[in-house]
């Protein structure tokens, strides 16, 4: 499948998905928001030469706050640079991955942990270059599941696969698991609002990811007012 025959796809699985607006770099690749992503992608590129982060955890100091977007944008502009990335939801309390590329109810990694399916089963690919893991089925208990031995075998797993695996979680403000994965990841991206995080908030998020001994690789601001409305 072309590049341009997988976009069309994205395209028409959206037209279903309440999420998929959030696509920006594949619906308006010519848009500031898209070339923001670019900008994005550049930065992480050419950080940390020596020793490139490969496993990065995307997350926010609380909901509503443009993690989920980042993450999939960013996934998708890495890909369109020739990288092997894939997408792993990990927020196993309100996963999106699925709605924001188009697909639908299927088995993700949350049946791969407990043994109903394998990765290669439960890998989508929606674009060249860009696998997405979703959750799959919902578990009762997020932060034992984030923590445990099949996981941390997971992402090592992945690691040997991918030139970019980047980690979807929870916000930092109500539960402990972004802490669980950051202590598993080379770095985190932290994305805040302009319109809507508080100072203290970033502080807090900050604080109780660095007790955990993570690599803060930098903070995404988006929702900043500007020439175009959906720049980030």
């Amino acid at each position: 499948m072309t590049y341009s025959q997988a976009e069309k796809q994205i395209q028409k699985r959206g037209t279903k998905s309440a999420n998929s607006g959030c696509l920006i770099t594949v619906l308006d690749p010519g848009s500031a928001a898209s070339e923001a992503y670019r900008a994005l992608r550049t930065s992480l590129l050419y950080a940390q030469v020596d020793t490139p982060p490969k496993v990065i955890l995307v997350t926010s100091p609380g909901t509503t706050e443009g993690k989920s977007t980042v993450c999939a944008n960013l996934g998708v502009v890495l890909s369109q640079a020739g990288k092997r990335v894939l997408i792993a939801d990990c927020d196993f309390r309100r996963p999106v991955m699925q709605d924001v590329f188009g697909l639908g109810d299927a088995r993700g990694i949350v049946n791969v942990l407990a043994g109903e399916c394998d990765l290669q089963e439960a890998y989508q690919e929606p674009l060249p270059d860009l696998k997405v893991l979703p959750v799959g089925a919902v578990p009762p208990n997020p932060a034992e599941l984030l923590s445990s031995q099949r996981l941390a075998e997971l992402l090592l797993t992945v690691r040997e696969d991918f030139d970019y695996v980047l980690l979807d979680s929870s916000p930092t403000k109500f539960v402990s698991d972004p802490a669980i994965l950051a202590a598993q990841s080379d770095g985190v991206l932290l994305t805040f609002s302009a319109q809507k995080t508080r100072k203290g908030d970033v502080r807090r998020a900050v604080h109780a990811l660095t007790v955990v001994g993570a690599n803060i690789l930098g903070t995404v601001m988006n929702n900043v007012k500007g020439s175009d409305e959906v720049y980030y």
